[in-house]
């Protein structure tokens, strides 16, 4: 590490993080902080990008306005027949995920349209994968509400029902 003109004493101390009785303290432990701190900067500079995403998918991907009112129906259900923990981390979770799976279909149809301008076949596996994807979690959110709801629904209409038969 020390050079011809260096003793191995002066180069300890471009050593990171390296302390003699000479270094002071705060020096030493000023460079990480001020890394940290501008790593935390730059992940919240991030934040605007995610959030123009998130409002691109909902201003223009029409499935994934269904999404959303399909979801604030499931949220609102929850509210009123004031469903437990484990049901609101159930629905919490199938919303986030259909939700996100129709972000990742998105961005992966607008990938396939940039790099593809005609119809190639691996283009409409991909895109009908991503599609298929958001499918699947759309039907698995429908299990997860009829497992919440369908029961205490039943209790609400089954008077009705077995009142008219």
């Amino acid at each position: 590490m020390a050079t011809n003109h260096q003793s191995p004493a002066t180069d300890r101390q471009a050593v990171a993080g390296y302390r003699t009785s000479s270094t002071p303290r705060m020096r030493v432990m000023s460079a990480p902080r001020r890394r940290s701190v501008r790593w935390i900067q730059q992940r919240l500079r991030s934040f605007p990008f995610a959030f123009a995403g998130i409002g691109h998918l909902l201003r223009t991907q029409g499935n994934a306005q269904i999404h959303v009112a399909a979801g604030s129906a499931a949220i609102a259900l929850g509210f009123l027949f004031n469903i437990d923990r484990g049901e609101w981390l159930a629905l919490a979770l199938t919303i986030t995920l259909v939700l996100a799976a129709e972000g990742v279909n998105t961005a992966v149809e607008a990938v396939v349209d940039l790099v593809t301008p005609g119809f190639h076949p691996l283009a409409k596996i991909a895109k009908d994968v991503a599609a298929g994807t958001v499918l699947l979690t759309a039907i698995g959110a429908v299990a997860v509400g009829l497992i919440v709801f369908l029961p205490r629904l039943w209790t609400l209409v089954a008077p009705w029902i077995n009142g008219a038969i």
